[in-house]
């Protein structure tokens, strides 16, 4: 977690110093020369994490008129000077500010003061876990009813298609079923689940020379469409290194916030595996396969979509390793 600390004394200065120094980030000093309210600006946009070591009114006022969504924005704590508390203001299970808290207050020997229902009750929190184990949360609005659940003293029926390391909270119960209170997924569902979605595909690319972004974008719509992956569930595209500076593709990379990671033919055809040969594609490009075998050399995994053909456009889709844990 990227952080930045504020302090407002000198007291204050040295502690946020011993916490930057643990947990790194940069330290400001609010005064004359650096403005709450344009310190607090620049930071809430850039970092993933804010603490403020002072008065809990201050951080409050501070960042309300920065306050969008709780998927969105970003952690923030704030530390007493005395190091006494810690206190999770926002963002608490998806921005991670609950677990900084505890951090924070672990090496300091401070209280943290946990605010949210399931935590102060020691119950399963369906967001904090799914944030644990590197899932985007697909609708937000649906984790009150799954925590009101737990809350009642209910179990909830959780569908995951992976195995589960370490012993299961009793608040929850495993399913296979579709009809689930919450389901770890890479596909699209026409269901009241809340969907959890790991970040870990990789769209592997192969294209003409010259082809447009929306040539892209039209072919991803139809293999979305078709095979039915969440697009939340992309973080990167991968090709050879022919097509590191295609305008089209690099315009479509950007447009998805993806990095777009490229290999030479020599690196894709060492890659041991099945891949679909082309003879054509390899008398152009120099290896048999460009789309199957850069999505499995990006994601480190394996392909869960082979070679997909649209107008001008392959496609392969390849998983990254997922490891889930219910100890988080």
């Amino acid at each position: 977690m990227t952080l930045a600390f504020a302090a407002f004394t000198r007291r204050g200065e040295d502690l946020a110093r011993r916490l930057a120094q643990q947990f790194g980030g940069s330290v400001t000093r609010i005064d004359k020369e650096n403005p709450l309210s344009v310190w607090t600006a620049q930071q809430f946009s850039e970092k993933e994490g804010l603490v403020f070591v002072g008065a809990v009114g201050i951080a409050v006022r501070a960042i309300a008129p920065h306050l969008r969504h709780k998927t969105t924005d970003p952690a923030v704590v704030a530390v007493d000077e005395g190091g006494r508390f810690a206190i999770p203001l926002v963002s608490g299970h998806l921005g991670g500010a609950n677990a900084l808290a505890q951090a924070i207050a672990a090496h300091l020997g401070a209280i943290p003061v946990i605010t949210t229902a399931t935590d102060g009750r020691g119950l399963f929190a369906v967001d904090s876990w799914a944030n644990a184990q590197g899932c985007l949360v697909k609708e937000p609005e649906r984790i009150k009813w799954v925590s009101s659940k737990v809350l009642d003293g209910k179990q909830i029926q959780l569908r995951c298609p992976w195995p589960i390391s370490g012993e299961k909270p009793d608040e929850v119960s495993l399913t296979e079923e579709e009809a689930c209170d919450a389901a770890v997924t890479l596909y699209q569902e026409e269901n009241t689940a809340l969907h959890l979605l790991p970040k870990a595909l990789t769209l592997g690319v192969g294209c003409r020379k010259g082809t447009s972004q929306a040539a892209l974008e039209n072919a991803y719509a139809a293999l979305l469409a078709e095979q039915n992956f969440a697009p939340e569930a992309f973080v990167q595209a991968a090709s050879i290194d022919l097509k590191a500076n295609e305008p089209g593709l690099l315009a479509f990379c950007t447009a998805h916030s993806w990095e777009l990671k490229t290999y030479s033919a020599e690196e894709l055809s060492k890659l041991p595996g099945d891949f679909t040969h082309s003879p054509f594609v390899a008398q152009i490009t120099g290896v048999d396969n460009v789309c199957e075998r850069a999505a499995v050399r990006a994601s480190g995994g394996h392909l869960i979509q082979k070679k997909w053909k649209g107008t001008g456009v392959t496609f392969a889709v390849a998983l990254a390793p997922v490891h889930f844990d219910w100890r988080w």
